[in-house]
C-alpha cells in the first residue's frame, strides 16, 4: 500500500459563519458522497471542527468544499491537520 493509499485524518477547524447556516449538515453529506468517515461539530468559541477519514484525494476534494461552504455560510478559514486514521466507521454530526 503506498503513502497516497493509505487511509488519512483530517482535523479542521473551520472559521466565519458557520453554525446556524446547515454547514455541518452540508459538511456530512459532501463527506458521505466521498466515501469518508468522522464527524462535524459545533465549537463553543463559534468554529466548526471536521474529523474525518479515507483517502488522501478525498480528504483534499473535502477540504475544497469546506472552504466554499453553503449559501449562508462564509468561512473565512480553514486550519488543516493530518495524523494516522483510527478506524472511524460513519459520519455523524454533534
Amino acid at each position: 500500500m503506498t503513502e497516497l493509499e493509505r487511509p488519512k485524518r483530517l482535523t479542521a477547524l473551520v472559521t466565519g459563519t458557520v453554525q446556524g447556516v446547515g454547514y455541518r449538515r452540508f459538511v456530512q453529506r459532501k463527506a458521505t458522497d466521498l466515501g469518508l468517515q468522522g464527524f462535524a461539530e459545533n465549537l463553543t468559541d463559534g468554529k466548526v471542527e471536521v474529523v474525518a477519514e479515507g483517502n488522501t484525494s478525498q480528504l483534499e476534494y473535502l477540504v475544497h468544499w469546506l472552504k466554499r461552504g453553503t449559501a449562508h455560510s462564509s468561512v473565512v478559514a480553514v486550519d488543516v491537520q493530518w495524523s494516522e486514521a483510527t478506524g472511524l466507521q460513519n459520519f455523524f454530526v454533534y
